[in-house]
């Protein structure tokens, strides 16, 4: 398997992804309003059940394709939205028993992630005053 053949199944799966990601989103705001973020809050469920669960499907079958692996978890999926692998980074660490890893990677990736943002929004208006 060629990092050609990689990156095409990766592209592949993303464009579906960040697809459906955008109209899920139009649908919900048009259906409820964008005062919650209701479409991301369904596509980060959505994305945590189906990466577990194509992951599972990937080690519980013989000879799964990797190419296929690519595409729906790290093209469909990673478009789709990055908290499926948050998720599943996660169970990871839960799993390998790494209590500390565990903790601050979950509450660290959240709050240090807002965090960022706020810092992103206060370094963009020094140039749009």
């Amino acid at each position: 398997m060629s990092d050609l053949t990689n990156i095409v199944a990766i592209a592949v799966g993303a464009v579906p992804g960040a697809l459906s990601r955008y109209h899920l989103t139009e649908i919900t705001k048009a259906k409820f309003g964008a005062k919650f973020p209701y479409a991301t809050f369904v596509i980060n469920i959505t994305g945590c059940l189906l990466m577990g669960f194509f992951f599972t499907l990937g080690k519980g079958i013989t000879d799964y394709p990797k190419e296929l692996d690519l595409l729906i978890r790290t093209g469909f999926l990673g478009s789709y939205t990055t908290f499926s692998t948050y998720g599943f980074d996660t169970l990871t660490l839960w799993r390998s028993k790494q209590s500390f890893a565990t903790g601050f990677y979950w509450a660290g990736s959240a709050m240090l992630g807002v965090g960022a943002v706020m810092v992103g929004v206060e370094i963009a208006k020094l140039f749009v005053s």
